[in-house]
């Protein structure tokens, strides 16, 4: 039959448990205790921002000219340029073959000198006429011969020099020239090719000039106008500034949305066909701001956490606006004397006790 165990034994026993548990609590307890991280705090800043309108779109050229060919059933002898090349109004840009029109100004040339021929034997005849008309020695008949004669020979020269003129800008149009400064962006014209009239040979970008055709909600159109500021997030990384050159006059009916065309600065020059985002600027307000490191994103929603006097951080909801220059601003949910935490919100969580390294602002 077993004994009972003694109340002095079951004294002891729940002594030597309280002994050894103790420490395993203690030591729990510190690290509870324990600061999660170690974070520096911030207050918001009240700044001056302009109100923006997001926008988006493509980077086109200002305008387009097309270099072509004003004349027919010639060679290409000779492409002096290339795309890419940037080149000044003016400058010659292709050569045709000139054989054919040479000859052609020779012949005109020719008749040209034939009809002058012509010319001064009608004027004589004609002068002529003119002496021995009252005289009665020709008659009636071969006065009026002789200055219809004249008459003929006159404007016949004159319709031989403008042949001749013509050919001579058939011979101008076998130097193909730039119509005005730019950048050849495209190039049809290959060697020893022959072009007809209107053959399309180089596509320019007149003075270099490029231009953001951005979108916007029509909703907006009432606040743009031209000579607003625009800032563009490059596609090299870079901030390009900008100025509202134009309002588009119509809104798609598909979309609702208008182009906003910008134009943009020529020492800044990036390259077409690249669709970038921006923000067209509107008026300055005041903007309570906190770096951009402090905001968490958390199920779609935007967090800053907090600290307070006793080290323990607590997670606020926020809304969030406009940004610029590595910060953001908060539109609800933060009070003006809140102690933020810069960075490092990712790893905690609400009620965290941290250390606090330093405090900024």
């Amino acid at each position: 039959m077993l004994k009972k165990p003694s109340v002095r034994f079951v004294a002891a026993f729940f002594a030597a448990t309280l002994l050894l548990s103790f420490p395993v609590r203690n030591a729990a307890a510190e690290q509870t205790a324990a600061p999660a991280l170690t974070v520096s705090l911030a207050a918001p800043e009240l700044r001056s921002w302009p109100e923006t309108i997001p926008a988006s779109g493509w980077l086109k050229s200002w305008q387009d000219a097309i270099i072509a060919s004003e004349t027919s059933g010639l060679r290409i002898t000779e492409v002096l340029v290339d795309v890419g090349s940037v080149v000044k109004k003016g400058q010659t840009l292709v050569r045709l073959s000139q054989d054919s029109v040479l000859a052609e100004l020779r012949k005109q040339e020719a008749a040209v000198a034939t009809a002058k021929a012509s010319l001064a034997k009608a004027t004589a005849n004609a002068d002529r006429a003119r002496q021995l008309r009252t005289s009665g020695a020709l008659s009636a008949e071969k006065i009026t011969e002789y200055f219809a004669d004249e008459q003929t020979a006159t404007a016949s020269l004159a319709s031989e020099e403008a042949a001749l003129d013509s050919e001579k800008i058939k011979l101008g149009q076998t130097t193909i020239t730039a119509v005005d400064d730019g950048l050849i962006t495209s190039r049809s014209a290959d060697l020893g090719a022959v072009v007809s009239t209107g053959t399309e040979l180089f596509r320019m970008v007149r003075q270099q000039r490029i231009e953001w055709q951005a979108e916007v909600s029509a909703r907006y159109l009432p606040s743009i106008s031209e000579g607003l500021k625009a800032i563009i997030d490059g596609p090299d990384g870079r901030r390009i500034e900008g100025r509202v050159r134009l309002v588009g006059p119509s809104v798609s009916t598909d979309t609702s949305r208008a182009i906003i065309y910008v134009a943009l600065p020529a020492d800044t020059q990036p390259r077409i066909g690249f669709y970038v985002t921006g923000n067209i600027e509107l008026r300055t307000t005041p903007a309570m701001t906190v770096p951009e490191t402090a905001i968490v994103f958390r199920d779609g929603l935007s967090y800053v956490f907090t600290a307070g006097d006793d080290s323990r951080v607590r997670r606020v909801r926020v809304e969030t606006g406009r940004r610029n220059n590595g910060e953001v601003e908060i539109l609800s949910g933060l009070d003006r004397t809140a102690k933020v935490v810069t960075s490092g919100g990712a790893f905690l969580s609400d009620n965290d006790l941290v250390k606090i390294a330093e405090t900024n602002r």
